[in-house]
């Protein structure tokens, strides 16, 4: 598989490259965004590894133009502790976040849980089961597809996994704890409820949808989130 890292810091860029070579996988190596993009267009990137502060642009313009039409797992990795860098990502398109320093094998250990979920729902079977219906909403699991309306909605996977769970269960209740183990799944992952409510205001955001009149998203204060009223 082809991860793309882009980090200033050269010490960090070259050490994530050996480990994750380590783990067998092709690095396409950056130190800054030029390049980047055409790299991303003439290859088959799998994971992107991004820095948001980079010498010539910035993680999060990066990862906002390759969504435009990538929808690969992205990775920021952030000097800062402040919790408006880790939700302006998550708004750009990001599928988590690690804030330097870190534990190389840390990272490499998200590398591969993202992957493995990614895999996951773009694999499987295309059977009429892979179809979820709820009102508006159609979710082609096996294509990762969602549309309101007959209208494509262009979803990161991690959007796609908390909306396929919540239309999966159909007006029950999922607690917020539950959404995040069962989206993310590893026990290293800071659970931190800000970032299931991140994704839960972007996916409001791309339907058309509202906290306050809620009709695909609702949210039951102190315990967790249902489909629906």
């Amino acid at each position: 598989m082809n991860i793309l890292v882009v980090d200033d810091e050269k010490e960090i860029a070259d050490l994530l490259e050996l480990y994750l070579k380590n783990e067998n996988f092709y690095v396409f190596k950056f130190y800054s965004a030029q390049g980047v993009l055409d790299c991303v267009r003439l290859n088959n990137i799998d994971l992107a590894s991004l820095d948001v502060i980079l010498p010539d642009s910035d993680g999060f313009t990066l990862c906002r133009q390759i969504r435009e039409n990538h929808m690969f797992p992205i990775l920021m990795l952030t000097a800062k502790e402040a919790e408006t860098d880790k939700i302006t990502g998550l708004a750009f398109g990001a599928d988590d976040y690690i804030t330097k320093p870190f534990r190389p094998l840390e990272l490499v250990a998200r590398v591969q849980a993202q992957l493995r979920r990614y895999t996951q729902y773009n694999t499987m079977p295309d059977i009429s089961s892979n179809i979820l219906i709820y009102q508006d909403l159609m979710l082609n699991i096996h294509t990762h597809e969602c549309t309101l309306n007959g209208e494509v909605l262009s979803l990161t996977p991690i959007e796609f996994a908390i909306l396929k769970i919540l239309c999966e269960q159909k007006g029950k209740v999922v607690r917020a704890e539950q959404l995040f183990h069962k989206v993310w799944g590893d026990e290293y992952f800071n659970k931190n409820t800000n970032t299931i409510a991140t994704h839960i205001r972007h996916l409001r955001e791309k339907m058309g949808d509202s906290a306050e009149h809620s009709k695909y998203i609702q949210t039951v204060w102190g315990v967790g989130y249902k489909s629906g009223k």
